[in-house]
């Protein structure tokens, strides 16, 4: 969260001439619900059971950019079905800075519901971290960069991989 997934997805999705979905905004309108109302209603379990479902959906879905929310690669199968038809994109960024992010947006992440949301993030990244490098192709650090400087390195990345098609 606050890597700039949704930002910088949907400015790579036209760049690329490409769809753009976010994962947590499909969640989201299959179940009329809020994310944190989801993880109210069901819990972080129930959630990932809704999110296991809607990778299944959008994976099969050709020539499209797709923002996932951070844990979608908890789950093995989740990363197995985007991996046999994507190119993984993991966009990191320091604690401090998704700190700031994630702030504007008060209330919207569950997972940061919590006094020490700084050791919160540490802690996400932490464990997460050996997932998300497991997963990715391309692993770019968006502490620094702007919208724009992200998509540009992307976009170069992509360019010297020969089995993406543009």
């Amino acid at each position: 969260m606050g890597t700039g997934k949704s930002s910088v997805g949907r400015v790579l999705a036209k760049k690329l001439k490409r769809r753009f979905i976010d994962l947590d905004a499909v969640i989201e309108q299959k179940t009329n619900k809020t994310i944190l109302e989801i993880f109210q209603c069901e819990g972080e379990s129930g959630f990932r059971d809704l999110e296991i479902q809607a990778t299944r959906e959008i994976t099969l879905q050709k020539r499209t950019v797709i923002a996932c929310g951070g844990g979608v690669i908890l789950n093995k199968i989740n990363i197995d079905r985007l991996k046999a038809n994507a190119l993984i994109v993991y966009l990191a960024a320091s604690p401090s800075v998704i700190l700031k992010r994630t702030s504007r947006g008060q209330g919207r992440r569950p997972l940061l519901k919590v006094a020490d949301q700084v050791s919160r993030i540490e802690e996400l990244l932490n464990f997460r971290r050996s997932f998300y490098e497991y997963a990715a192709d391309i692993e770019i650090n968006t502490s620094k960069l702007d919208i724009n400087a992200v998509v540009e390195q992307i976009m170069g990345r992509l360019q010297k991989n020969e089995g993406f098609d543009f």
